[in-house]
């Protein structure tokens, strides 16, 4: 079972907006000298939903080549189209993955039935461990409890990236699910909670620029050290909440190039960090005592 800090880390990209290579696989060594113990390659975080597909299977591709087996590499391969997730899994996969992340179809929002539909069809149609993602404040799409609870039963869906930050909810799915079956936090300020709770780990936004303290964090947390863990938790909490002052990954991708680790670029439609907010960022930093 993969545990501890899952980065969802980000694609980092030239000023024209073709993905950086170099700085890419800098991330990823520093990852692996921090102590990250895992890695999500193009989800959310990483830019999937403006990466083409060519782009989508080379990151992750790049990503495994770099990391070379010696932490998990779990490779977004969510779609709306449950054809076309079919092919990013089957993808990931063959360059050696090991593990997929799923998100809820987004934007059409499917019945309860046509999610456990959709995510059976994937696993049935891929042997690869899938992780399922459900984050509705991004998708439209909220799958409940019982839903998760029927795809658990699936042999290769092996876990559940839980980003509503309803600790309740996540703690009780913990209790429904089999014990083999990892429940994620995928909300940074509750990950702590979710994690004392039962959770597995969390698949972390502030793990891009905090990846010791993350893994530091996660550690304490699964160890039951509820004190310590929540006592580092709320010196990150300013990183938490500021990483998110505009639409995600727009602050940690300005964050990660304030502090040297890669240039500025992004895609359209997200845009650069507004002006407004990089003294914003740029403290909680600070006061998280990451620079």
């Amino acid at each position: 079972m993969i545990t501890g800090s899952i980065v969802a880390l980000v694609t980092p990209m030239q000023s024209n907006g073709d993905v950086d290579w170099e700085n890419l696989d800098k991330l990823v060594d520093m990852h692996l000298d921090k102590g990250t113990d895992s890695i999500v390659a193009v989800g959310t975080t990483g830019e999937s939903a403006t990466l083409n597909c060519d782009e989508h299977c080379q990151v992750i591709k790049r990503v495994v080549d770099r990391v070379a087996g010696r932490i998990p590499v779990i490779a977004g391969t969510g779609a709306n189209s449950t054809s076309e997730a079919i092919e990013l899994t089957e993808e990931a996969k063959k360059v050696g993955a090991d593990a997929c992340l799923l998100v809820t179809p987004y934007y059409n929002k499917p019945t309860q039935e046509g999610l456990y539909q959709h995510f059976k069809a994937i696993a049935e149609a891929v042997d690869i461990p899938q992780i399922l993602y459900n984050v509705p404040g991004r998708t439209a799409c909220d799958m409940q409890t019982e839903t998760v609870v029927r795809l658990a039963e699936i042999d290769n869906i092996i876990g559940i990236k839980e980003a509503t930050g309803d600790v309740e909810r996540g703690i009780d799915l913990v209790k429904r699910v089999p014990e083999d079956f990892a429940v994620y936090s995928g909300d940074d300020p509750t990950a702590v909670e979710l994690i004392l709770g039962g959770g597995k780990g969390n698949i972390s936004v502030t793990a891009n620029v905090a990846p010791a303290e993350m893994s530091n964090l996660c550690e304490l947390a699964l160890a039951g050290k509820a004190d310590e863990a929540r006592a580092l938790n709320d010196r990150l909490m300013p990183l938490h909440e500021k990483l998110f002052v505009e639409a995600n990954p727009i602050p940690v991708k300005w964050a990660l190039a304030d502090m040297g680790l890669m240039g500025l670029g992004i895609r359209l439609p997200l845009t650069v960090l507004a002006d407004e907010y990089h003294e914003v960022v740029r403290e909680a930093l600070r006061s998280s005592e990451i620079i």
